[in-house]
Order: structure tokens, then sequence, then C-alpha cells
């Protein structure tokens, strides 16, 4: 199992434990990207000790191969002074070194894989660390707007605003019953105001009246005439 997938299983049981005790999101969201940014130090860090592992094998490869090539050499001399067991000593020292090269190359060959392996899965933290800082803001105005929104759901819903609006209803009526009382005192009572406006409305019923009776005596007047 990679690097990447194990802080998956960690991201993953954290998550289910951040949820199972109702923590807060933003929390949730800022230890996930704590925990991005920690394993891409840790993915660097053994990556970085692989290519130095490399780096020393390589070494190690190349004075095996010089010496191989060396205890050639030794073993030709041997062979030009006809020191045949001399040569065929040399020859298997360089068959020593030889396979310990050829082990060597394997090692490197799981090496080169590894961090191939290693360098994919910095790519792809390093793309979703930086999806998850884009997306954090967002993520944290939604949770708070939600909250918000939920909060005033819950006192919309509550007891409490009918209590409210019961007594707000109370009181208003007791204005309206205070108000009727006052109206209920004045119910009868002429004003100064209220006696001239009488006045003045019987001077103009007194005005037309007079006028009427002009009206109509002028035909009564104009008939006798003619007889």
């Amino acid at each position: 199992m990679g690097i990447f997938s194990r802080f998956t299983d960690i991201v993953n049981s954290n998550i289910n434990a951040l949820l199972d005790k109702a923590e807060d999101p933003e929390k949730m969201v800022r230890l996930i990207i704590q925990e991005m940014e920690d394993t891409l130090v840790e993915v660097r860090s053994v990556s970085a000790k692989a290519i130095a592992n490399k780096k020393d094998i390589t070494s190690q490869m190349a004075k095996l191969e010089g010496a191989a090539d060396e205890w050639q050499a030794k073993a030709e001399l041997a062979i030009s002074k006809e020191r045949e067991d001399l040569a065929r000593a040399a020859l298997a020292e360089k068959q020593k070194a030889a396979n310990h090269a050829a082990a060597l190359k394997d090692e490197m060959l799981l090496i080169d894989e590894q961090i191939s392996k290693l360098q994919d899965e910095i790519v792809q933290l390093q793309e979703k660390l930086a999806d998850a800082k884009a997306r954090q803001k967002a993520i944290i105005l939604r949770q708070k707007t939600a909250s918000s929104r939920l909060q005033v759901k819950q006192r919309l819903d509550s007891t409490k605003v009918d209590d409210a609006m019961f007594r707000f209803e109370r009181y208003e009526s007791k204005i309206n019953e205070l108000e009727s009382q006052v109206e209920a005192y004045d119910l009868g009572k002429k004003s100064l105001a209220d006696e001239f406006a009488e006045l003045e409305a019987g001077n103009k019923v007194d005005e037309e009246l007079e006028a009427l009776k002009k009206k109509m005596s002028k035909p009564a007047a104009t008939k006798a005439s003619k007889k």
C-alpha cells in the first residue's frame, strides 16, 4: 500500500470521527488540508531518500564494474605469466563482483519503480491539495450560511416566537381597549368647534329655505297678474 493510500485511510477515519463528534466542519476542512500538507512532506522525504539510495547504488555498481575490469586484467596478466592458479582466483573475484553488481541492478529497478510511484503520488496529492485549498473558503462560507439559516429556522419554529406574538396581540388589544374608553368619555359631548359648525350649518339651511320660497312664489305671482 502506498503512502497516498494510507493517507486516504487516515483522512477518512478522521472525518468519520469528526462527524461522530459533530465537530465544526471548518475544523474538519483545516484538518484535512493539514494532513494533506503533512503527507506531502512525508512523500517528498521518502522520495528524496529513494533518490539518494539510487545514487548510492549507482556508485557501488560503478565500483564493482571497475573491480571486475581490474580482476579481468589481473587474470590476463596471470595467464601471460603462466600462473593459471592466479588467473582462476582473479576470475573468481571478477565473478563475485559481477554477481554483486547484478544484484544491485535488480535492486535499482525496484528503486526506480518506487520513485516513479512516489512521483505520481506527489502529483496527485499536490493537485488534491490545491483543489482543497481553492474550495476551503467556499465550504466554510456555505457552512456558516447554513448554520445561520438553521438557527433562524429553529427560532421561527420554536414556541418562543408564538409566545411573543401572543403577548404582542394582548398588548395591542389592551391599547385598543384604552382608546375605546377615551372615545367613550367624549361620546355625546360637543366641543366649541362642533357648536359653531352646527350654527353655520343652520344658517346655510335657513338661507337655502328662503331662496327656495322666493323661487316658488314667483310663478304664483305671475299667474295672478295674468288674470
